[in-house]
Order: structure tokens, then C-alpha cells, then sequence
């Protein structure tokens, strides 16, 4: 019932654990570290942080974008200062993503670098944030644009926190899992949940043992984001990730079809795929294309112009230089449906494959 996927880096390696009760391993992962105290930042009732079998203390965090922010890395990093914590002790995260990422960014900050361990607690955070070492904070003109890299120690992914989600936070998280079709994996559709989780790990870790920086290959990670993080930040963050990596994921294959680099089968593919998760596939109809392309140029990955991660002849890679024209008409091309349509839809329908989440 537990998978075990390593992460070897020529400076680091971890291990991430996958699997029911997984979680109770943090005592034997502080030991391992040598550390003598732990500071714990959860997003998630007490009783669902395990003993770290050190001395602790528990901080309270919230999950959402809007305390994705500097201003929350600086709490933070104030508490471990009267706490006393030093680059000997261990920070753990008990969260979704943003406790993770926000956790990850205080840990590389402080003191220039202490130790982090990931308890993630949601399907998004164990399928992407907490694996890879990207950190990074929300600003106001866009998501994810000041972090760091910062490889945790171990991360614990305890597949037994699932059952606890709603619907809609679980279908946060099949937006990661359906990208993965198109970066590599194999077909994950209708495998249980445990084994879409493991083959997602397993090919982001091997991603980012070949480029940890981002340099090359890890880009294409990134399926899907650049149109995703636009609707994040456009809905003011109503659209949650995975949902908008999700419409990203049908417009990056609509792209990739207007350039010529795939054909029609291959186009409807990234519809289908997406569809089969229960996840939305259309814009929202209050997004307005300039907006949405003002806001694609702050993307990471954007040095000269527009920069995506789109499917081609020989599997996915980083195209850039895409011209506006085109971006924009494909744009104008995509369905569209009220936020409010797309919204309830996420949060009240039922999945194609609720049976994979055994």
C-alpha cells in the first residue's frame, strides 16, 4: 500500500513517501536529520500533525492564494526567531499548497537555509508543490513571482488526508494529474488514486533530477500554467489551480494545433483528457483576452515574448517567441462559460473517475 519514489540530486537526495499513515514516519525522518527541536506550520486541525518526537512548536497557517504572500514568509520567520530555531533544528509543513510553498520559502529564507520536511495534506500539494524544491509567493502583479529553491529532507505524502477533502479541493488536484498525460506519463486514467499520485511523483522526480534549476526540461512542468496562473490571477484566484491549469492544458493543445506542431486527434485528445477528470475545459467568459495576454508576459518562463510548454513531433518542450497573433486568436477561439457557471460546476458535479480515488 506504500510507494517510495527517490529524488537523487548531485547535492541532495530525499525520498518521497506515498501511501495511508504515511505521516507517521516524521519521527523517524526528524531522528535521520539530527534535529533538536521542530517548528510546525499546519494549515490543519492539531490532531492531524503527527508527534516529531523532539520538542515543537505549532503554528497555525491558512491555505489560500491570498496569504500567499511575503508578508506571511516574514510572520514566519519571526516566530522562528523567538522560538530560537536554528539551521540544526527542522521545520515541517501540514497544509495544501500554498502552506507548502509559503513553508518552503521561509525554511530557504531563514537563516539562509534550514530544513524542511512536507506533510502534504491536499491532492494538489502531494502531486506537485511539496516535490521539487520550487518555492515561491504570490506579488500583486502575478502569481508565483518571488521564491526560491529549496529541496526538502523528506516529504510524506499520507494519502489517508484525502479522504477528508471535498469534492472540489480533489479535482484541484486531478488538474496536475491530467497535465501529466501530455509531459510523459502513461495514460493515468482509471488507475486508483494512490497509483495516478505515485506515477506523478515519479515523473516529476525524474524531471527535476535532470534539471533542477529549470533551465531545460523542467519547463515543460509548466503545461498548461501559463494561461492557468493568467485565469488565476484575472478571477481574482475564484478559478482555483488546478482548475486553471486544467482550461490551460485545452488551450495549450489548441495552440500547439494552430502552430502546426500536432494534429487534430492530438488537439481533441487534450479536450478528452481533461473532460474524463470532471474538469473545466472553458474559459471564463468574463476573461478578456488582452488581459488574460498582459498577463501571460509576466510568466517565468517569458524572456523575449510569449513562452509556452506545448505538445509537438517529439513530446512536449518550451516554445517561445509564440506570436501574439496567434495566441490571441486561439484565444478568441475557446468556449466560454460564466465563472459563476464554471465555479458551481467544480464545486457541486461529480467526477468521471470518483471510482479512482479508492
Amino acid at each position: 500500500m506504500m510507494a517510495t519514489v527517490p529524488l537523487r540530486l548531485d547535492d541532495h537526495a530525499y525520498d518521497v513517501l506515498i501511501g495511508p499513515g504515511v505521516r507517521a514516519s516524521l519521527t523517524d525522518v526528524v531522528r535521520r536529520l539530527g534535529a533538536g527541536r521542530a517548528v510546525v506550520v499546519s494549515a490543519r486541525p492539531a490532531e492531524w500533525v503527527p508527534d516529531t518526537g523532539v520538542e515543537t512548536l505549532l503554528l497555525r497557517a491558512r491555505d489560500g492564494e491570498r496569504d500567499k504572500t511575503l508578508a506571511t514568509v516574514e510572520a514566519l520567520c519571526g516566530e522562528f526567531v523567538r522560538f530560537g530555531l536554528t539551521r540544526s533544528d527542522v521545520v515541517v509543513s501540514c497544509g495544501g499548497g500554498t502552506t507548502t510553498d509559503v513553508v518552503g520559502l521561509a525554511a530557504a529564507l531563514y537563516h539562509r537555509g534550514v530544513p524542511v520536511v512536507h506533510l502534504p495534506t491536499s491532492l494538489l500539494a502531494q502531486v506537485d508543490a511539496s516535490v521539487g524544491g520550487k518555492t515561491a509567493v504570490n506579488l500583486s502583479a502575478g502569481k508565483n513571482l518571488v521564491g526560491a529553491y529549496w529541496q526538502p529532507s523528506a516529504v510524506l505524502c499520507d494519502t489517508d488526508y484525502l479522504t477528508t477533502l471535498p469534492r472540489r479541493e480533489l479535482l484541484n488536484g486531478l488538474g496536475e494529474i491530467a497535465r501529466c498525460h501530455f509531459i510523459g506519463a502513461a495514460d493515468l486514467r482509471g488507475l486508483p488514486l494512490v497509483e495516478q499520485i505515485t506515477a506523478s511523483v515519479t515523473l516529476k522526480a525524474r524531471i527535476v533530477e535532470a534539471d533542477e534549476r529549470d533551465t531545460g526540461v523542467r519547463h515543460i512542468l509548466n503545461y498548461g500554467h501559463t494561461l492557468g496562473h493568467a485565469l488565476e490571477k484575472a478571477t481574482d484566484y475564484a478559478l482555483r489551480h488546478g482548475e486553471a491549469v486544467a482550461v490551460g492544458t485545452v488551450f495549450a493543445g489548441r495552440l500547439a494545433g494552430a502552430l502546426g506542431r500536432i494534429g487534430p486527434a492530438r488537439v481533441a485528445e487534450h479536450q478528452d483528457v481533461v473532460a474524463y477528470y470532471g474538469l473545466p475545459a472553458a474559459l471564463p467568459a468574463e476573461a478578456e483576452p488582452a488581459d488574460l495576454l498582459r498577463l501571460m508576459r509576466h510568466d517565468k518562463k517569458a524572456i523575449t515574448g510569449l513562452a509556452f510548454a506545448l505538445d509537438g513531433p517529439h513530446g512536449a518542450e518550451l516554445v517561445s517567441d509564440v506570436p501574439p497573433e496567434v495566441v490571441a486568436r486561439v484565444l478568441e477561439r475557446m468556449p466560454r462559460a460564466p465563472l459563476a457557471d464554471l465555479v458551481g460546476a467544480a464545486a457541486t458535479g461529480a467526477a468521471a473517475n470518483d471510482a479512482a480515488r479508492t
